[in-house]
């Protein structure tokens, strides 16, 4: 499974980012490998218009199969839904292994 968290960093230690269009970057987790690589958002991070929906394309590309995030607007929201990406919001002040600690006991596992 690749899940996909909104980031301030590259390790499990890093803030959240709670906004997932302009997300400073990615962390994609590979639960099956164990593997987590980052990503930067930089290019859609600072667009004027879209970033939510070229994050939520650049999430499908990397075959995300659900997005941990703080918030995801409406058009972000779509795209992923469209992809049939789950969305998992946590809200702000999570590193990314407390969002995803929080994802699997909301999930029983």
């Amino acid at each position: 499974m690749n899940i996909l968290f909104s980031s301030k960093g590259d390790t499990w230690d890093a803030e959240l980012d709670p906004k997932f269009g302009r997300a400073n970057g990615f962390l994609l987790y590979n639960s099956d490998k164990n593997e987590l690589t980052y990503y930067s958002n930089e290019q859609n991070k600072n667009l004027d218009h879209g970033a939510g929906i070229q994050a939520g394309q650049q999430a499908a590309k990397l075959n995300a199969s659900t997005v941990i995030t703080g918030h995801v607007g409406p058009k972000a929201k779509s795209t992923l839904q469209a992809a049939g990406i789950e969305i998992f919001t946590v809200g702000e002040g999570y590193t990314i292994k407390e969002a995803y600690e929080n994802f699997l006991q909301s999930k029983g596992k």
